[in-house]
């Protein structure tokens, strides 16, 4: 009989499988122990990616709460505006009260002067007092006198009415402005602590960025990191003389501070240093980038000419003015003052030509 042979190979001898895996496991050890540590995430040839991915981040929060401040800003502006027009209405409409009481209380008083006349005249019945008289044609003559009197009376108390029905009236028109006054002061409050609340959020961030990114945002432009010559060319001639006159005025801007809300001659927001730029041309174009937006013919980007408005986003947030060279000058934000920028710095919505 031939003796039955296993297939399987014969264990080999040396070290046995709990040996050599402690050999394998001490020697990964060892290699874990010399290579440096990889954050979770970053590749080993890029050790600053996370940072920079984080500083990234940051930078693009902090854009953010610029443009949701910007666009708080504009409805602050819209709110003070509205309430400015609505301050005037009201006075017009107190004025215009004032002079109709005026006018109620004059008539009262000549409505009372004719009655006290003829308390004083006795009242006594016209029958009794053309038989008793001595004289009835002077007397028909008097009691003529005293129809047309009452007649006028008739008159003047019709005119009290209507007086007073009109000074009502306009006192119910006065405290319904009031009314829509007070609402937008508290809208202009409500928008003042939003945009505040955004640059208080944007102010924090930017604390967390290291000296160099914060320096290196602030040569940044709004266009992704694009950098613009400091003194922009271009041959484009303004649409007009005043257009040349409100590049002019812009240019002049450049390096003043942003500040949410104002209108200048020191500092600007967007739309603030656009309207100041054509008001010193003598043109006199509405506050907001919203209805700066609707202040004139609108043209396409292509055909830009200095001195035309470009309008930023969907909702007309941001405002700036074309100079020519494919730039413009704006304000951009709390901490940038007024500069040049390319015109292509984030999504246009629309180019006005006041």
């Amino acid at each position: 009989m031939v003796p039955y042979r296993s297939h399987r190979k014969p264990a080999q001898r040396g070290r046995s499988w709990s040996s050599r895996l402690a050999v394998l496991t001490a020697a990964a050890g060892a290699a874990a122990a010399l290579s440096p540590a990889v954050p979770a995430g970053a590749r080993p040839a890029d050790p600053g990616a996370a940072g920079d991915r984080a500083a990234g981040s940051v930078g693009t929060r902090i854009d953010k709460l610029y443009e949701q401040a910007e666009a708080a800003t504009e409805r602050y502006n819209a709110a003070k505006e509205r309430a400015a027009r609505l301050q005037r209405q009201v006075e017009y409409a107190q004025e215009n009260a004032a002079r109709k009481q005026e006018r109620v209380n004059r008539l009262r008083n000549a409505l009372a002067s004719v009655a006290g006349a003829q308390y004083r005249s006795g009242g006594i019945d016209p029958s009794i007092a053309l038989m008793l008289t001595e004289d009835p044609d002077g007397y028909l003559d008097k009691a003529s006198t005293l129809d047309r009197i009452g007649s006028r009376q008739e008159e003047k108390l019709r005119q009290l009415r209507g007086a007073e029905r009109a000074l009502r009236q306009q006192r119910a028109e006065a405290g319904a402005k009031l009314r829509l006054l007070e609402h937008e002061r508290a809208e202009r409050k409500r928008q003042k602590q939003a945009v505040l609340k955004k640059l208080d959020a944007a102010r924090e961030l930017t604390g967390e960025l290291s000296p160099a990114e914060r320096a290196r945002r602030e040569r940044a432009s709004r266009a992704g990191g694009r950098s613009v010559a400091a003194l922009p060319g271009g041959t484009e001639e303004a649409s007009s003389q005043r257009a040349a006159a409100a590049v002019a005025a812009a240019r002049s801007a450049v390096g003043r501070p942003y500040v949410w809300g104002a209108t200048g001659p020191g500092s600007f927001d967007c739309s603030g240093l656009t309207q100041w730029a054509y008001g010193r041309a003598g043109v006199a174009i509405p506050r907001t980038s919203q209805e700066q937006r609707s202040a004139g013919r609108q043209v396409p980007m292509s055909q830009a000419r200095p001195g035309d408005l470009v309008v930023y986003r969907d909702d007309a947030s941001h405002v700036g003015m074309y100079v020519g060279g494919g730039q413009v000058v704006h304000a951009p934000h709390p901490g940038a003052p007024v500069r040049y920028d390319r015109a292509d710095m984030m999504p246009v919505s629309s180019v006005t030509r006041p």
